[in-house]
């Protein structure tokens, strides 16, 4: 039988390799938001004040702040938190989306669709990061 130690240990290893991920997908999708600004410049609710380019690239410098962060160890916890509230502050983005793509092909529809339920796994995972971390000193 396995000591609780060593379960914990290997529950750590896990939600690590789950940090790394995350922080590539964060990372990359930060640079994406600079090099094809107008696919998310697309998505972002046009309401919104000043304009759709300000929040693709303000969205976009909060992703390569928290990717890497999720990437290093010694940041990883404050990453996880940072990274929730990004996912729920970009999630009007994804409701603008399906609503704004209800015309389209049924792909795209299920594309947009798609992303709802994604985006609370993704809150899920980044939020057991945070409590399955604990940052060197």
């Amino acid at each position: 039988m396995e000591s609780p130690s060593v379960s914990k240990q290997a529950g750590s290893k896990l939600w690590d390799r789950v940090a790394i991920v995350l922080g590539v997908f964060f990372t990359v999708a930060g640079v994406m938001h600079f090099a094809n600004p107008d696919f998310f410049d697309a998505i972002v609710p046009p309401w919104l004040w000043p304009s759709e380019r300000f929040w693709t690239y303000a969205s976009g410098v909060a992703e390569l702040v928290v990717g890497p962060m999720l990437l290093v160890p010694r940041t990883r916890r404050w990453g996880a938190f940072a990274a929730v509230g990004v996912l729920i502050a970009v999630y009007p983005a994804n409701l603008y989306m399906v609503w704004d793509w209800r015309d389209r092909s049924a792909s795209e529809q299920f594309v947009s669709w798609i992303r709802l339920p994604f985006q609370f796994m993704f809150i899920w995972l980044a939020w057991n990061v945070a409590r399955n971390t604990r940052n060197p000193a």
